[in-house]
């Protein structure tokens, strides 16, 4: 069963999910390989976890099913949340993040923050590596030949440029970060501090990085040093090595905790996360999809918007396009049509908003 609307900047369809779902969780971590969403580890009122679900989102029925891995080779990594992973070959490599280990299982990747000696268990941040290998569905910690690791690190975002899996920022302890690093998937040697040249974003955490290019990288949000929400975005050419701010994004639309991915016209899409500081103040997350520019849009893509946007006065000409163009001109009538009712349902209850307080004052 599906149900689906138009929402936010685009078609929202859902579906429903059966088998062995994942239980309700926080700071999880998903990815997806060749069509199938994994997600790992989390926390939930009884403690972290360091189990691994996956889905078909590719099924020809419509049906989602939800698996639990648990016939797998190897030992998966101790159970944690706020963790990253970079998905390559057919691998998910998972990083860092925060959880707990028994008092035999500390090692130098581990940074303590809390213990209970009576069960010998230590709450902490983490810097290791650990790989589930899809196609052999097996875990393995690969050996670092050299380099210098970041520092053991939870909240921080990953990201993959050729066979290069970049980090950038995080939190340990009451310090955020906004270091960059870099592990070569292939040779597993990690790069040391990046040297920037010129300036350099804000220290954060809960914030997203997206490829955007083969030599690109897109950095948004996040909650700084201060415990402020961030709306700034910033783009990083890893060949230049330099930051560089988009000053033409929105200030009053922060997230943090979201999630971003690249669109078929190299747009940023972020969604979900929360607008507050979620160490303090929690108002509701939010269900709003931002949608950032990196470069202009295509020639088709220009004119099916400006055609959606003006189908009443194109009205006698749209059905004399080639069949398959007809149907991304229709997909675009609709989105646009959907869009204008939710601005006139907007305007609509912002001038009834403003009726009653011009009563009320008066």
């Amino acid at each position: 069963m599906e149900t689906s609307s138009t929402f936010g900047g685009a078609t929202w369809t859902m579906h429903l999910m059966e088998g062995e779902l994942p239980t309700s969780m926080s700071g999880s971590c998903g990815a997806c390989i060749n069509g199938k969403l994994y997600v790992f580890g989390g926390y939930d009122d009884k403690g972290y976890s360091n189990r691994l679900y996956f889905v078909n989102l590719r099924t020809r029925d419509g049906n989602y099913i939800w698996e639990k891995i648990t016939n797998f080779e190897g030992k998966p990594p101790t159970p944690r949340d706020k963790l990253s992973c970079w998905v390559y070959k057919d691998r998910l490599i998972y990083f860092g993040g925060y959880g707990c280990r028994r008092h035999n299982e500390l090692q130098d990747c581990f940074d303590v923050h809390d213990a209970s000696w009576e069960e010998q268990i230590f709450w902490g941040w983490h810097n290791d590596v650990h790989v589930f290998d899809t196609k052999t569905q097996s875990w393995f910690q690969p050996e670092i030949k050299g380099g210098v690791p970041p520092q053991p690190r939870a909240a921080h975002t990953c990201a993959v440029l050729g066979n290069k899996g970049y980090i950038f920022g995080g939190r340990v302890l009451q310090t955020r970060m906004n270091d960059l690093h870099y592990l070569n998937l292939d040779t597993w040697t990690w790069s040391g501090r990046v040297p920037i040249n010129g300036e350099n974003p804000k220290h954060r955490s809960w914030h997203t990085l997206t490829p955007i290019a083969d030599d690109k990288l897109f950095l948004f949000g996040g909650l700084s040093a201060d415990n402020i929400p961030l709306s700034d975005g910033w783009i990083h050419n890893v060949i230049t090595n330099c930051w560089k701010q988009l000053t033409h994004l929105p200030k009053t639309r922060p997230r943090l905790w979201h999630t971003a991915c690249l669109g078929k016209e190299n747009e940023i899409m972020v969604f979900g996360g929360s607008k507050d500081d979620l160490l303090s103040l929690d108002t509701g997350h939010c269900n709003d999809l931002l949608i950032f520019q990196t470069q202009p849009y295509s020639l088709l893509r220009s004119c099916l918007d400006c055609i959606g946007k003006n189908a009443i006065i194109l009205e006698s000409q749209i059905s004399l396009l080639p069949p398959k163009l007809l149907q991304q001109v229709l997909k675009k009538i609709t989105f646009w049509t959907a869009a204008n009712h939710r601005e006139e349902q907007r305007a609509q209850k912002e001038e009834i908003e403003n009726k009653c307080q011009r009563i009320s004052s008066n």
